[in-house]
């Protein structure tokens, strides 16, 4: 497969801003950990050798404390299973993850109320919070459920957006005026009263917020688009196609949309932006995720609402300014590489 010119000259535009380029590879590198998060966050083991048979706890079922020969049915507690291991100083070991917890559970003390300070010898390295659970495992998870959110809630948007805002500026007329009052007056309905109601009914969940965020995130793209395909309609590429015979449906996907493609790649990084903002700030104010469910916002909360534990509150901040940090400078490396300004198809 040939890779257009132009194309190769947009990504080398793109490597040469620096800024946006190391914020790409460091935001590779947080969306990878994240996926691969049990690795390094997690309370079971990563691999277990007992009596000459190796386990793998991670990513496998419920392994029960009696297949290491311990007293119970339930799960079995590795951290104990590798201090029992040392004390009997045999041939059997536990090699467990950097951080042995996992982002539900509370690690209690019986001298001591949570939250905890951040302790290397526990292995809380950024601390607990109100209940004991750790930190640093909350805001792994919770970072992986805020990007998955933003780039679902970015694909249904951009879904919806792209097609009626092409469709909208490619037949224009009462079809785009009709539109353009729908969306005029969607407009004006209070998103956050929205989220208030429903959340009085119904406890929000992952899918739910993902429809109500849908209902009011589509319009920015479509407007955008609308304006876009109105001025690509009327290029002699288009009027050619015409002219050849070609369907609507193939000026549209065939020739309109791949010479707007600059426009929606461009907005991409904001929009994953606002998605996680978005979903942090439901999760601060109480309607967003259902709790357990690892969340920046909920950290805030705690943070907020517990100031002399400051290590709550400076965790997620300095993971939200790192995340959005880099996803800023990487939208503005795409929209610099992917100037119109500078880069021209037509086809």
């Amino acid at each position: 497969m040939r890779i257009n010119p132009l194309t190769i000259k947009k990504f080398k535009r793109f490597k040469s801003i620096k800024r946006g380029y190391y914020s790409l590879l460091v935001f590779s590198f947080l969306i990878l950990v994240s996926l691969f998060g049990e690795l390094l966050v997690n309370s079971r083991a990563l691999l277990v050798n007992y009596n000459g048979r190796l386990y793998f706890p991670t990513y496998g079922q419920m392994i029960s404390g009696k297949v290491f020969g311990l007293d119970y049915d339930y799960e079995t507690n590795y951290r104990d299973l590798a201090k029992r291991f040392k004390e009997d100083k045999s041939d059997n070991w536990v090699l467990l993850p950097m951080v042995p917890y996992n982002p539900f559970e509370n690690d209690l003390k019986d001298d001591k109320y949570p939250p905890f300070p951040p302790s290397f010898s526990e292995k809380h390295y950024l601390g607990t919070d109100t209940i004991g659970r750790d930190i640093f495992a909350r805001i792994i998870y919770g970072f992986r459920i805020a990007m998955g959110f933003s780039f679902i809630l970015l694909l249904v948007n951009y879904s919806i957006g792209v097609t009626l805002g092409c469709l909208m500026g490619f037949w224009g007329g009462k079809f785009d005026l009709f539109f353009q009052r729908m969306i005029e007056i969607w407009a004006n309905v209070p998103f956050l009263y929205v989220i208030i109601i429903i959340a009085s009914i119904v406890t929000p969940n992952f899918i739910t917020l993902i429809i109500i965020m849908a209902m009011f995130g589509w319009m920015g793209m479509t407007w955008q688009m609308r304006t876009t395909t109105y001025k690509e309609k009327a290029r002699e590429y288009v009027l050619a196609a015409k002219t050849l015979g070609a369907s609507n449906t193939r000026i549209i996907f065939k020739h309109i949309i791949p010479n707007t493609i600059s426009i929606i790649v461009t907005y991409i990084p904001f929009s994953v932006s606002g998605g996680i903002v978005a979903l942090t700030s439901l999760d601060y104010l109480g309607f967003g995720l259902p709790a357990p469910t690892p969340s920046w916002g909920e950290l805030l909360q705690q943070g907020w609402a517990n100031m002399n534990a400051y290590w709550i509150a400076s965790s997620v901040i300095l993971a939200m300014v790192i995340t959005l940090t880099t996803v800023t400078f990487i939208g503005e490396a795409i929209r610099e590489a992917l100037d119109p300004k500078l880069h021209t198809t037509y086809e």
